[in-house]
């Protein structure tokens, strides 16, 4: 299993407003943007920082969502995005409409951090001085809207294993209200087992389905020794596994590593290129306060060529083990 890159301290962005980001996600889920949307985004944080000479190196990234409004229609059993209306074409016909899902969001982001600019004694203002870039970009395509109402901090995680976890926990209580993502991949695999004990040609696809979705059983009838049918209410085979979501994480590869500059109209002529698609996985909202590590709250970049992976990280564990039946 891959590590989560090293890192000494957390810089937390809190309560920044963003509007018009993209809510589709991937080709089969929408809601909120795909993880792969902040770790682009603390990329670029990294490149623009060291424009303005600050030598930090951001390693990963973890978002907390306080408030968020999809543009959807609302009022029927089946919602649409609200889209917008294209100019017309120089032929004065309406253009073709390309959906495109928005969403305001209000959330903070955690990035996980470590370089020689962390010996400045201000960190209060090197804090802020990264906040400031931050807002003159874009987050998952959204506009970030100024007026933030508190501060960005720069938090330590060094001493020993309970000094850290005790400022790693107050950390979290400065993001409350909100909810952080993390990846469920075990509740995945526990799914995958359960419906191959009842239909042994159950691929990870069917698992991935039965928990994107609410699935209610019939109970199995009980009958009593006077031969009365005790009535039982119906089941759901979500309860007790908290607020999980369909979300994907990252790219696996479609063909072959293609040399930098031979695909035309390729963003980048100066890296090897090829087809992808999108690779998912299972995901949950929870409090951040909950949380019992950095390492169970942050999201990293972990690329595979030669397997054609590429694919975003989270070593979240759970404190409950969960049993589907």
């Amino acid at each position: 299993m891959s590590e989560l890159p090293g890192f000494d301290h957390l810089l937390i962005v809190p309560r920044l407003r963003v509007q018009n980001a993209n809510a589709i996600s991937s080709p089969l889920t929408h809601g909120f943007p795909s993880m792969t949307a902040f770790i682009g985004l603390m990329w670029a944080l990294e490149r623009k920082a060291r424009t303005e000479d600050i030598d930090l190196q951001f390693n990963a990234v973890a978002v907390v969502v306080h408030d968020h409004q999809e543009q959807i229609t609302e009022g029927g059993f089946v919602n649409g995005f609200r889209l917008t209306r294209n100019p017309i074409d120089k032929d004065g016909k309406s253009s073709a409409i390309v959906e495109e899902g928005r969403i305001h969001l209000e959330l903070s982001l955690v990035f996980a951090v470590q370089g020689p600019a962390l010996a400045s004694t201000d960190k209060a203002g090197l804090a802020q001085r990264i906040t400031d870039l931050l807002s003159q970009m874009r987050i998952a395509g959204g506009s970030i809207i100024p007026g933030t109402r508190q501060r960005p901090l720069l938090q330590p995680l060094a001493g020993s294993v309970d000094d850290k976890r005790d400022n790693f926990q107050s950390a979290m209580w400065r993001l409350l209200p909100g909810f952080v993502l993390v990846e469920r991949h075990d509740l995945l695999t526990l799914r995958h087992a359960e419906l191959q004990s009842r239909d042994p040609n159950a691929s990870p696809l069917n698992a991935w389905l039965s928990l994107s979705r609410i699935n209610w059983r019939a109970p199995e009838a009980v009958v009593e020794d006077e031969g009365v049918v005790k009535k039982q209410d119906w089941l759901n085979d979500r309860q007790h596994l908290g607020w999980i979501v369909p979300i994907p994480v990252g790219y696996v590869g479609l063909s072959e590593l293609q040399p930098p500059g031979s695909v035309s109209s390729a963003r980048d002529q100066s890296t090897p290129f090829r087809l992808v698609e999108s690779l998912f996985s299972i995901g949950q909202w929870i409090s951040p306060h909950r949380l019992q590590s950095a390492d169970h709250l942050l999201w990293y970049a972990d690329s595979d060529p030669e397997r054609g992976l590429y694919r975003c990280r989270n070593h979240y564990q759970p404190e409950t083990d969960y049993d589907f039946d």
